[in-house]
């Protein structure tokens, strides 16, 4: 087990697929980001929020062929508190894959800081659409004050 000392900053996912789609095709570049080691699973865990409002838990044969590389990926960070949470964000019919990681890019920085004493007291995620949105509201003010 790693010094928990020397590990990077840990993050979560919760991946919804809508129903009918495959969710296969994004497998090839998480191995990836695992093989580069730029991130390390630490839990990997599959649901399905069934059409009746049941929520069940998918493993092995019913994850597919390529899932099921990842299939057993448990830490035990991940409760049935937590499984429960993001099952309540899920559309009727639609799976998930709930993903948390390490990343092993930053352990080196994060490291150095705690031993300087420094500790992260803030953090977050800016969603793509709303990155979007602000650099098209920001293109709209420019062109606006470029034709005064």
């Amino acid at each position: 087990m790693t010094d928990i000392n020397e590990m990077g900053p840990i993050d979560y996912l919760c991946v919804e697929f809508p129903p009918g789609s495959t969710t296969g095709q994004g497998l090839p570049l998480l191995i990836d980001l695992v093989d580069r080691r730029i991130i390390r699973i630490l839990e990997l865990r599959f649901l399905r929020h069934e059409l009746d409002g049941k929520i069940t838990e998918l493993e092995g044969e019913q994850i597919g062929d390529g899932l099921a590389l990842f299939s057993g990926a448990s830490s035990g960070v991940l409760g049935n508190d937590d499984l429960a949470e993001a099952a309540s964000t899920l559309t009727p019919g639609s799976a998930a894959a709930i993903i948390v990681y390490e990343n092993l890019w930053a352990a080196p920085l994060a490291t150095t800081l705690r031993r300087e004493g420094a500790q992260l007291v803030a953090g977050g995620r800016i969603p793509v659409q709303a990155l979007l949105a602000a650099l098209d509201a920001t293109e709209t003010d420019y062109a606006t004050e470029g034709s005064r």
